[in-house]
């Protein structure tokens, strides 16, 4: 079947009860106008499950399984990206590009540099809008995942969770290896550090170097946005990978 199906998420599949319920439900009969017997992808841990719809209504959508496979544009590396928080647009912006790329997880954290500065209240408000900017960019793109935006954590404690990559890519404007000169091999589980429109001070630099896994990484002397930097990252890193 075609993997440019429309597609929906779900936690969880019983294939002999297979349905779509809700808002989705709602968007497949009233704004995508499908009917009985057009075909549709229920998307459910990685896996893509090609169904035909059987019935319709604005409470549910039933569905007869075609076939069950793997997700095919899923990356076979784990990435997140730790972004310091830029003005909430930019922010958007980099979650949705970052998806359609394949990045696994989003951690937003304040840097001493950030103009933006909410609080983990003010934050969290926003949370529900930017995971749903998430999923709608996982529909689009035919991912396998939804990405989570991870809550808003201080330098500190971005700190101890790139401790749990295999390998940390931070970006420095002041300089660090060609991203070719970074040894990829064999690597699951990856770290990308963005700075927000002011880049890092010298001291947060060396407090992440202080991880073993952890090298600096220039992208030349052309100094782009830090809506930019993210997506000329993951866009490198998944070609070394040959996930691009």
């Amino acid at each position: 079947m075609c993997r440019n199906l429309p597609r929906f998420f779900t936690n969880y599949i019983d294939e002999n009860n297979i349905k779509i319920t809700g808002d989705d439900a709602r968007h497949i009969g009233r704004s995508l106008r499908m009917k009985t017997g057009d075909s549709v992808t229920l998307c459910c841990n990685n896996t893509d499950y090609n169904c035909i719809i059987v019935s319709i209504s604005d409470e549910e959508v039933k569905l007869k399984l075609i076939e069950a496979v793997p997700c095919a544009s899923e990356p076979d590396i784990n990435v997140t990206l730790y972004q310091a928080v830029p003005k909430l647009d930019k922010l958007e912006f980099i979650i949705q590009k970052s998806v359609e790329l394949g990045v696994s997880r989003i951690v937003p954290f304040i840097s001493r540099r950030c103009v933006s500065r909410p609080d983990e209240k003010d934050f969290s408000k926003k949370l529900a809008r930017l995971n749903k900017i998430s999923e709608q960019a996982s529909k689009q793109s035919g991912r396998g995942i939804i990405p989570p935006v991870m809550p808003i954590i201080n330098y500190k404690k971005a700190l101890e969770d790139m401790a749990l990559q295999d390998k940390i890519i931070f970006l420095y404007e002041n300089g660090g290896k060609n991203f070719s000169e970074i040894n990829l091999k064999g690597l699951k589980n990856i770290g990308i550090v963005i700075g927000s429109e002011g880049g890092f001070d010298k001291d947060e630099v060396e407090s992440a170097l202080l991880n073993p896994s952890a090298e600096t990484v220039w992208l030349g002397k052309r100094i782009l946005r830090c809506e930019t930097a993210p997506i000329t990252a993951l866009s490198i890193l998944m070609f070394l990978t040959k996930n691009m």
